[in-house]
C-alpha cells in the first residue's frame, strides 16, 4: 500500500502476536533464508534467480511476446535482451515471430530448456522444502494458501508494483 493508503487505515490493536514492525522482521528473515537457497538452487543456470524465472515464466505462463515477458517480471527491456540473449546461447530458449505480430519477438522454451527447467524445478521445491522444515505439511500448505491470497490482494492494490525492486531494497 502506498503511505497515503498506510495512513487511513487503522488499527484498533497490533496483529495477533505481533509487536507493530514485527510482521516487516519476519517477513524480511523469511525473504532472505528464501533468496539464499533458492540463489543457490539455481546456480548452475545462466543468468542465475532471473535466468530461472524467466525460462519458467516462458513455459508456465507463455507470455505473447518478449515484451509481456519483460512486463511479466517487471525486468527493462534493454536488461531483458540481454538476459535473453545469455539464455539464447545457452540453447534454453529461442526468439520466433510472434504470431500476432511478427515485428514482435515470441520466447519459446527449446526442449534442453524444458529438459532444464524440470531439474532446476525440483532443485528449487527441494529449497522450499528445506525453508519450510519447521512446519509440518498441513502448515506448509496452509502458508502457501495465506500468501498467495495476500501477495494477490496486494497486487491487485498496486498492479505495477515489481517485486524485484522490493527485494533490492532490503539490505
Amino acid at each position: 500500500m502506498a503511505p497515503s493508503e498506510l495512513a487511513a487505515v487503522s488499527f484498533e490493536k497490533p496483529l495477533p502476536g505481533f509487536i507493530p514492525g514485527d510482521l516487516a522482521w519476519h517477513l524480511g528473515m523469511i525473504l532472505r533464508g528464501h533468496q539464499t537457497l533458492f540463489a543457490e538452487a539455481v546456480a548452475e543456470m545462466p543468468c542465475s534467480v532471473r535466468g530461472y524465472q524467466m525460462l519458467s515464466t516462458v513455459v508456465h505462463h507463455d507470455p505473447a511476446n518478449q515484451q509481456a515477458l519483460g512486463a511479466h517480471l517487471g525486468i527493462d527491456r534493454t536488461v531483458l535482451t540481454y538476459l535473453l540473449d545469455d539464455l539464447v546461447t545457452a540453447g534454453l530458449v529461442e526468439r520466433i515471430p510472434a504470431p500476432t505480430d511478427r515485428r514482435a519477438r515470441k520466447i519459446v522454451a527449446t526442449a534442453q530448456g524444458l529438459e532444464v527447467l524440470k531439474k532446476m524445478e525440483a532443485r528449487v521445491a527441494a529449497a522450499e522444502q528445506t525453508l519450510l522444515t519447521g512446519l509440518d505439511a498441513r502448515e506448509s500448505a496452509q502458508l502457501a494458501g495465506l500468501i498467495s491470497k495476500l501477495s494477490m490482494a496486494v497486487h491487485g492494490a498496486q498492479p505495477g508494483a515489481n517485486p524485484c525492486e522490493a527485494m533490492d531494497h532490503l539490505g
